[in-house]
């Protein structure tokens, strides 16, 4: 399953971590998108793989961490040559840098606050959601966030949603349009007129460092 070219070359650009279409893995391993779309029915069946829809594009990532080590320690015998592609991502900018999406959180920001409260296991991953620790409750409470009222309200509590330049989960849902609103509140982020592009403010890089020791 591992040994062949093509599988090799779109496994290797998945370790990065990020999620990429069939198209994109298509182009990267330079073969056709119907092999490419076979190759990764096989991978996912097999369990090393998973698929994702978002929009009108689904996405494939590795199957759990486990796989993905796995993978990464046999990294340097796969059969890759001087022809690799390695898949371009997005440019950083001010839109990919920070954004709202929906009413949440978005961009490299919002990726990065998201693994931030797991990271610091003010959060932790539940299928497809995520879940507030006994920590977290205290620890929201003190950015005046209540949880417990928050998961009263008739949707979706915190729930992954897959950033489409990052490639990588930010939280959504109800939580998360929570973050969102306190933070601007707090004057730790400000939305620019007529845009859906965020700001960092001066207060909120400190304040984000002072909490969840993240630097911006």
């Amino acid at each position: 399953m591992l040994g062949d070219k093509s599988r090799s070359i779109i496994l290797w650009n998945l370790l990065d971590g990020r999620a990429y279409t069939a198209t994109e893995l298509a182009t990267c391993a330079n073969i056709s998108l119907q092999s490419a779309s076979n190759h990764l029915k096989k991978m996912t069946t097999a369990n090393i793989l998973s698929v994702e829809k978002q929009g009108r594009h689904r996405y494939f990532k590795f199957a759990n961490d486990d796989v993905s080590q796995v993978i990464e320690s046999m990294a340097s015998l796969m059969p890759l040559n001087k022809d690799y592609k390695k898949i371009k991502t997005p440019k950083l900018n001010d839109f990919t840098y920070a954004r709202t999406c929906y009413d949440h959180l978005a961009g490299s920001v919002g990726v990065r606050i998201t693994d931030s409260l797991i990271d610091n296991r003010i959060i932790e991953i539940s299928d497809k959601n995520y879940r507030v620790t006994k920590y977290g409750k205290k620890w929201f409470h003190g950015i005046d966030i209540n949880t417990d009222t928050i998961q009263l309200k008739k949707r979706s509590f915190a729930h992954q949603c897959l950033d489409w330049s990052e490639r990588k989960h930010h939280i959504a849902g109800a939580l998360g349009a929570s973050i969102l609103e306190k933070m601007v509140e707090k004057d730790w982020i400000r939305k620019k007129p007529n845009s859906r592009e965020l700001m960092i403010t001066s207060h909120g890089k400190i304040q984000l460092k002072n909490r969840l020791n993240l630097e911006l």
